[in-house]
């Protein structure tokens, strides 16, 4: 395989780009599960279209690239795809419910709990940098969880689970990383998504208005198109100078909400969204840190 030109420019633009589809689809996603569109669409239906939409447009861009496959590991797929499948249809089902810019900020948990899911998985140790960062970002889920009877949010649960379902999807991304191309990736993943979703929905399916209809295949557009701007962007870059610009999806996500559903973010949420944020850029200077040392 030909090393791909590095471009940091370049990888900011791509980056940037997904975080701003990515979050797109997080707002299809809530205005599908709300009555913004017609009788509001159960979660699995969401993700279902996701996974069916996406599948048609990389299906459509394998056909035209032609891309050079290899024989897949079944098992590890299925681990991932599994997680992912549950992990995006709880994300889904929490922004019917609560901000979209809270939901983001938790899903941005998903790479801490990657880390601890590491330790026994991975057997890779974890400095006390990282167990501060892990603490950080925590401290700011539970801001956002708003733990009072007053305010708190049972469906924030939901993105926080969420949250720690995709960081074992990352356990497995992080074991394909380097066996097989990111299309052969993307293809795979989508067509066991696209299996186990339509196996799913058909316990809830509702047929979708015709405006539902353009935004599920929105979101799977959205969605595919979001995943190739992130890997050619971490292909062009250091990881260290890509993760904190994809922290752009929860300020796209906060300016779509108020846009389209007027909700404004009140200051616990921008406290633990600060403090999340805070946790995760800790965790990426570390990760910089490390890879300096190491190159010396």
């Amino acid at each position: 395989m030909t090393p791909i030109r590095q471009n940091p420019a370049l990888a900011a633009l791509l980056i940037l780009a997904a975080s701003a589809l990515l979050a797109a689809t997080t707002l299809l996603a809530k205005a599908l599960g709300t009555e913004v569109l017609g009788p509001a669409l159960h979660p699995m239906q969401i993700s279902h279209g996701r996974f069916l939409f996406a599948f048609l447009v990389l299906v459509s861009a394998v056909g035209v690239l032609r891309p050079q496959l290899r024989r897949p590991h079944w098992g590890l797929h299925i681990g991932r795809t599994s997680f992912g499948w549950l992990g995006i249809t709880l994300m889904f089902a929490s922004v019917a419910y609560i901000p979209i810019a809270d939901a983001t900020a938790i899903s941005f948990l998903n790479p801490v709990f990657a880390m601890v899911l590491a330790i026994p998985l991975l057997k890779e140790g974890v400095g006390p940098w990282r167990w501060l960062a892990a603490a950080v970002a925590l401290l700011g889920a539970l801001v956002l969880l708003r733990p009072t009877p007053a305010s708190f949010q049972p469906a924030a649960l939901l993105a926080l689970t969420a949250a720690m379902v995709i960081g074992m999807e990352l356990i497995f991304i992080k074991k394909l990383s380097g066996r097989e191309i990111p299309i052969q990736i993307l293809l795979i993943n989508n067509a066991m998504g696209l299996t186990i979703a339509s196996v799913a929905v058909s316990f809830v399916f509702q047929w979708p208005t015709p405006q539902q209809w353009v935004a599920l295949a929105g979101i799977g557009g959205l969605m595919a198109c979001a995943q190739a701007c992130f890997v050619n962007g971490m292909a062009r870059a250091d990881a260290s100078f890509v993760a904190p610009i994809s922290y752009a999806t929860l300020i796209f996500a906060a300016f779509y909400d108020f846009a389209v559903f007027k909700v404004i973010p009140d200051g616990i949420s921008l406290i633990g969204s600060a403090i999340i944020l805070t946790g995760g850029l800790i965790l990426v200077w570390r990760e910089a840190r490390q890879r300096q040392a190491l190159s010396r």
